[in-house]
C-alpha cells in the first residue's frame, strides 16, 4: 500500500497550496517519494511525473513520446484530510502519449481497480463493466466543484450541473477524478465530467479503465480526450452523446481551461 491504515489514523500536517480548498498533506508528499523511489530504480529511463513534485516545480512537464508515469499519490486528499473514505493512489503509464496502463488504489475500502490497454478492467481481480443505463431520466452523474471559490466561477459550474441535474436522477460528488471514473467503469454512476482538474494525473489511469470497462472517454464537448486539458467528460458510452449535447451549451468561467 502507498498509504495505509496508519497513515489514515494518524493526524494530518495540512498545508494549502492555492486556497483553502486544495489542500496537501505529509502523506501526499512521503507517498508520492516512495512511488517514485520504486518506479524509477525499476524503469530509470523512464519520465516521472507527479503531483506534489509539480507543484513544487511550479509548472506541468511535457508529456512527451517516451514513456512516463503518470502519479497522483493521494487523489482527494481533502477526503483523506476529512476521513472521508473517498481517496486513492492512481498510477498510469503512458507510452507515446497514449495511457497503456493504470491502477487506482483505495486503501481505505481496500478496492484496486486496474486496466491494460485491450486487456479489459478489474476491480480486485474481478471483471468490471459500466451501466447499461440508456436514459439520462434513469442516470446519476457526478461532478466536482474543484478548488475555486470565486462567484463567475461558482455561476459557470452551477449552470453547468442544473442542467445535467435537470435532466437526470440525481448527482454525486465525492472529490476524486479517479475514483469518480472508476465509479463510472463499475457501474456505480453512469456519467463524470469536470472542467479544472489537478492535471493528468488526476485522470490518466482511471480514463484508462473506464474505457477498457466498455465506457467511453472524451473532452467534455466531445472532442479527443487530451489528459493534459485538465478537462474530462467519462460516460457508461451510451449516454456520452446526450451528456456532450447538454455540456456544448454550458458556460465557462475565465480562466477555466477551454477545449
Amino acid at each position: 500500500r502507498s498509504f495505509d491504515q496508519a497513515a489514515w489514523n494518524e493526524p494530518r500536517q495540512v498545508d494549502e497550496k492555492s486556497s483553502a480548498a486544495d489542500l496537501v498533506t505529509e502523506t501526499d508528499k512521503k507517498c508520492e517519494g516512495a512511488i517514485k523511489k520504486i518506479l524509477v530504480d525499476a524503469f530509470p529511463t523512464y519520465t516521472f511525473i507527479g503531483e506534489e513534485e509539480t507543484a513544487a516545480l511550479g509548472r506541468v512537464p511535457e508529456l512527451t513520446d517516451a514513456p512516463s508515469w503518470l502519479v497522483d499519490p493521494v487523489d482527494g486528499t481533502t477526503s483523506f484530510v476529512h476521513r472521508f473514505p473517498f481517496c486513492c493512489v492512481s498510477i498510469a503509464l503512458a507510452v507515446e502519449r497514449k495511457v497503456v496502463a493504470g491502477i487506482v488504489y483505495n486503501p481505505v475500502l481496500d478496492e484496486l481497480y486496474e486496466a491494460t490497454a485491450g486487456g479489459g478492467a478489474r476491480l480486485n481481480g474481478e471483471k468490471i463493466l459500466c451501466s447499461d443505463a440508456s436514459t439520462l431520466a434513469s442516470s446519476i452523474f457526478i461532478t466536482e466543484l474543484g478548488s475555486r471559490r470565486d462567484e463567475e466561477f461558482l455561476d459557470a459550474c452551477f449552470a453547468r450541473m442544473r442542467s445535467i441535474a435537470a435532466a437526470t436522477r440525481g448527482f454525486r460528488s465525492c472529490g476524486s477524478c479517479a475514483l469518480n471514473l472508476c465509479s463510472v467503469a463499475s457501474g456505480r454512476a453512469d456519467g463524470y465530467y469536470e472542467i479544472g482538474l489537478g492535471g493528468p494525473w488526476d485522470m490518466a489511469a482511471g480514463a484508462l479503465i473506464l474505457e477498457e470497462a466498455g465506457g467511453k472517454v472524451s473532452d467534455p464537448v466531445g472532442g479527443p480526450l487530451n489528459i493534459m486539458s485538465r478537462r474530462v467528460l467519462g460516460t457508461n458510452g451510451r449516454l456520452h452523446a446526450k451528456f456532450v449535447d447538454i455540456l456544448k451549451q454550458g458556460p465557462l468561467a475565465k480562466d477555466e481551461p477551454a477545449p
